[in-house]
This record gives C-alpha cells, sequence and structure tokens, in this order.
C-alpha cells in the first residue's frame, strides 16, 4: 500500500498535497558514496534503469530540471532541444541547491522551492513504477511515471545516453 505521510521532507508533502500515491524506500546513505543514484539502486535492490536521478541545467540562461536513468548519462544538447533551447550546460551545484531546497544527492524533482521546467527522460514510460530522490540522501520514492510527469509539469523526451 502506498504510504502518504504528511511529514516528512518538501516533495512527500506537495505529492500527499497533490494526492498522489507513492512508497518510501529508506537505505542507510554512506558519505563516502560518489554516486548518489547508484548508491540508491544498489542499497533498495532495484534495476538501475528504474532508478531516476534529478539533475539542474541551464539552458540558455534558466535553470531547468532532468530526470535521467541512474545508469545513463544527460544529453545536454537533447535536453536543449527539448526545451527548444540552443545551449545547454550543467548548473553549478550551489545554484541548484540554493534553488531547489534540497542538497544534491538528494535533489527530489517535486517539492522544489520554485517550478522549474522539467523534462523526464522517456525511458520512464516503459515503467508502471520508477524511483527517485524524496528529498534528502537516503530516501527515495517510488512513482508512477505518470504521475511523476503531471505533477511536475514535465515534458518527456530522450534525453539520456548509455
Amino acid at each position: 500500500m502506498p504510504k502518504k505521510s504528511a511529514g516528512g521532507t518538501p516533495a512527500t508533502v506537495a505529492l500527499t498535497r497533490a494526492g498522489v500515491a507513492f512508497t518510501l524506500h529508506e537505505y542507510a546513505h554512506d558519505p563516502r558514496a560518489t554516486s548518489y543514484g547508484s548508491e540508491a539502486a544498489q542499497a533498495l535492490g532495484l534495476d538501475p534503469d528504474r532508478v531516476f536521478k534529478t539533475l539542474l541545467a541551464d539552458v540558455d540562461g534558466n535553470l531547468v530540471v532532468a530526470v535521467v536513468p541512474v545508469a545513463g548519462w544527460l544529453d545536454l544538447k537533447a535536453l536543449a532541444r527539448a526545451l527548444g533551447g540552443r545551449r545547454a550546460a550543467m548548473a553549478d551545484p550551489k545554484d541548484a541547491e540554493r534553488s531547489t531546497g534540497y542538497v544534491v544527492g538528494g535533489i527530489a524533482p517535486v517539492g522544489q522551492k520554485r517550478r522549474l521546467p522539467t523534462v523526464v527522460d522517456e525511458s520512464a514510460t516503459a515503467y508502471d513504477v520508477v524511483y527517485v530522490s524524496a528529498g534528502r540522501r537516503g530516501l527515495d520514492l517510488g512513482i508512477a511515471p505518470a504521475d511523476l510527469v503531471a505533477v511536475t509539469g514535465a515534458v518527456t523526451a530522450d534525453i539520456s545516453r548509455s
């Protein structure tokens, strides 16, 4: 049964308020981990293709959110195209934290300080449930891809590369 907790992170609060079903999955975060998403997939025993990382990029001077599988890489050119932009670069981590209200490694695509244009990699639509950060390191949430797209106002596009 999906867990809907009014307490918790801004992501879980936002999903609860929106009436979106989700499940919480907690694991012991290792502070020495260099790949937060891969750590989550391994710790939770999940297929890395179903675990997605939330990245912030700058497209033509504006911050945007990209949600891609932890097993792949963000294709910045494809991200720019998906948003009708010309150039994209990874955002400075401090800008990402300031804009979202989350720390790197725990940035959720939901419940950010302000809503940013969001692109979810189209591979998410192949699954009934995908896993994204719930707003802190060591906590992921399972959510239906259609709900993730709807609650973030995202578009889907092929933005990841293996």
